[in-house]
């Protein structure tokens, strides 16, 4: 279950209380789920209870228990509790990080295309400005991702306004990728972003780090298919440790055929596996190893060194699970800087969490590289998606 499955389920409790004159009170237009605030327990949680309360006439927890008593058998929800004040906390059933990368991985692209507003008709009439028509057109396109029909048509009712862009040549001066970003990432009512910087391949460029990030999801699938490493979606393993050939074992994995991983099997690594085309200077200078391989000398002993730290993927996966609600959020409210930002945030988790993707060193192939292959996979199918809705490009290679 999603958090988007999960939000559905919520608010078809809630429809269901309404409908039983259990509670009286307006169905809302959609649920927010989220991660537990300290406090809270399970996997995520909802405030519903607290809004329902005051036109229902109750108390939160008592809108909280009415709730509850409608959703805990639902399949992929293993438990339900309240705390506080009347928050709902539901821990999902099973391993919620595979779910999830499991959903990614089938929906691909449209992951996050839902039906909140299938039936529902928009009719935008043309803008005359070229960034008021942009970010019409780019709403028109997450209108239709959520379900909706929408289009530009003459005498449409809803008309969309900006503050203009000073250059109407942007896209011949700047192309149209950088162009879009910088008449989509600021909200609307805000000033278009300079182009000059968005021309720049550095780290202080937002658009050159979502679109870097999707590459080296892209560059790590082709790494591992070098090595041989095969992608899981058992998502249990991303928060293991993982083994090292030098006497240093975190963690010990099998693989599939039982026997366990040794570091008598040597298994042969490219080095090109572990160089960052990208990393180099901004003036073009020599790349900088991603990450540096140790060379390989004679076999002699040598003492063991430090385990790597094992990575946490908490916050690339609720930046993926997240992403469903950014989209209707964008659509609903006609503002697509929000998919923006909230691919900023995908953008970042992920090139937080690559160095830990693959084998460093002597370090063998684990059931946690392979689960992190699929993470990385997962964050890709994401960014490139959501780069689409905005009309931008998602190569593979920069």
């Amino acid at each position: 279950m999603t958090p988007a499955d999960l939000s559905r389920a919520v608010l078809g409790a809630v429809r269901r209380a309404v409908e039983e004159g259990v509670l009286r009170a307006p169905v809302p237009e959609r649920i927010k789920v989220e991660r537990p605030r300290p406090g809270g327990r399970g996997d995520y949680a909802t405030s519903v209870a607290l809004r329902l309360a005051g036109p229902s006439g109750r108390q939160p927890r008592e809108v909280a228990e009415v709730l509850m008593a409608r959703i805990t058998d639902t399949p992929g929800i293993a438990r339900v509790e309240i705390t506080g004040p009347g928050f709902l906390n539901f821990t999902l059933g099973g391993d919620p990080a595979a779910g999830l990368l499991r959903v990614i991985r089938e929906q691909g692209p449209e992951y996050g295309h839902g039906v909140g507003l299938a039936g529902v008709r928009f009719r935008f009439a043309p803008a005359r400005e070229l960034r008021a028509r942009v970010i019409t057109d780019t709403v028109v396109r997450l209108l239709t991702a959520q379900g909706a029909t929408a289009a530009v048509e003459p005498g449409g009712s809803e008309r969309i306004t900006a503050l203009p862009v000073q250059d109407e040549a942007i896209f011949e001066h700047a192309g149209r990728d950088a162009a879009l970003w910088a008449l989509l990432r600021p909200a609307a009512h805000d000033q278009p972003l300079p182009v000059g910087a968005l021309l720049v391949q550095k780290e202080s460029n937002a658009l050159f780090r979502v679109r870097y990030a999707y590459s080296r999801s892209r560059a790590l699938l082709r790494a591992a298919d070098r090595l041989g490493i095969p992608v899981s979606y058992e998502g249990d393993a991303l928060y293991d440790g993982h083994v090292s050939c030098n006497g240093d074992i975190s963690y010990d994995h099998d693989v599939p055929d039982g026997s366990d991983i040794s570091c008598d099997d040597d298994v042969p690594v490219p080095d090109d596996a572990y160089r960052d085309p990208l990393a180099a200077s901004p003036a073009g200078g020599p790349a900088v190893p991603y990450p540096s391989r140790p060379a390989r000398g004679p076999a002699v002993p040598h003492p063991p060194r430090p385990a790597r730290a094992a990575a946490d993927p908490s916050a690339l996966l609720a930046a993926l699970g997240d992403h469903p609600a950014a989209l209707e959020s964008a659509a609903r409210l006609r503002a697509p800087d929000r998919v923006a930002r909230h691919l900023e945030a995908v953008a970042d988790a992920l090139l937080g969490f690559q160095h830990t993707v693959l084998p460093v060193g002597d370090e063998k192939p684990s059931a946690t590289h392979r689960s992190r292959l699929a993470l990385a996979e997962a964050a890709g199918t994401v960014l490139a998606g959501g780069l689409a809705l905005l009309g931008i490009s998602a190569p593979e290679h920069l």
